[in-house]
């Protein structure tokens, strides 16, 4: 029985109940095992990974950060995990939700207008430089979000879909709910450090493989850079002309061999330290979702996510 429950705690259930997941609930889809009995219902986590807290600790040294996980979609099988439950500030991997959520009640063709809400002072703070009246389509918008990390238009968007920026954090909170993702809270969208705003490494797990089900966001997540124009309130021309702030798509980092990085998200601010979570395929065509969080340093960021995604292989 115990071999059995180790079991299903690395891998992927198929009996249990539709419902939240919750891994510190005693009616999670942790806690149900299969059974042979009459009646047999579809799982929540039919599709998905599932894991314990920590597991497979040895295969990989992930001393420098506090959370860290690698997941194989296709095995739906969990390959390594560090502190996946615990809570932890995302910062800019809230904008993988954002995107979500405005795919989810958006068109790419829509046409956003910034607020003077745009406008953010916090000192580090990567800006696109909008302003009050800027336009662009959601297209541009998701691009901009993702690839430069922009938080000023994750405002733009957010007003754009929630009518206010607290509606569409609600929005945020109901989707990962919705998906599972339990233990996580949203109070802006684009994870400027807030006490009450946190997601843990296996929330994000979820975001993530439910934002990859749209073409638009890992088209988005795997470009190097992007060029395009928008318009002021005067309707004159904006330039914008970026790299990914991915360090696999835009040079400064290499993926083990046999391992293509297809994108991924980047967050960093001085709480939530360096984060990163990616889509990666090995030769086989096989697909992983492999995640870091708080590692202390972009240079380790990459380096220990270098070494985790070089457990595939193992």
């Amino acid at each position: 029985m115990i071999c059995l429950c180790m079991l299903f705690l690395t891998g992927c259930g198929s009996d249990s109940y539709v419902m939240s997941y919750d891994a510190y609930s005693a009616n999670s889809s942790f806690t149900i095992l299969s059974s042979d009995q009459a009646g047999r219902a579809e799982t929540f986590a039919a599709d998905l990974c599932i894991a314990n807290e920590n597991y497979n600790e040895s295969a990989v040294d992930m001393s420098e950060a506090e959370a860290a996980g690698l997941f194989s979609l296709g095995d739906k099988q969990t390959l390594y995990a560090k502190n996946i439950h615990e809570t932890l500030y995302p910062a800019s991997l809230t904008k993988v939700m954002t995107a979500l959520v405005a795919l989810k009640n958006g068109s790419r063709e829509d046409i956003l207008t910034a607020s003077a809400n745009v406008k953010i002072t916090e000192p580090g703070a990567q800006l696109c430089g909008l302003k009050a009246g800027d336009k662009m389509t959601l297209d541009q918008a998701l691009r901009i979000l993702l690839l430069h990390s922009a938080n000023d238009v994750a405002i733009m968007i957010a007003e754009q879909y929630g009518g206010t920026v607290d509606n569409f954090c609600q929005m945020m909170n109901e989707e990962a709910k919705s998906i599972g993702a339990t233990n996580c809270n949203f109070v802006n969208p684009n994870g400027l450090t807030d006490e009450e705003h946190y997601v843990t490494a296996y929330d994000m797990y979820l975001i993530f493989n439910e934002a990859c089900k749209y073409e638009l966001f890992k088209e988005i997540i795997g470009m190097s850079a992007y060029s395009t124009v928008y318009y002021n309130a005067n309707g004159g021309e904006i330039s914008f002309d970026k790299p990914s702030t991915n360090w696999f798509l835009n040079g400064g980092a290499t993926a083990p061999t046999g391992i293509t990085v297809l994108g991924g998200k980047t967050g960093t601010t001085s709480a939530a330290r360096n984060c990163l979570v990616l889509l990666s395929s090995d030769t086989s065509g096989k697909s992983y979702i492999s995640i870091i969080m708080k590692s202390p340093e972009r240079a380790i960021l990459y380096t220990e996510m270098t070494d985790l995604l070089s457990v595939i292989q193992k």
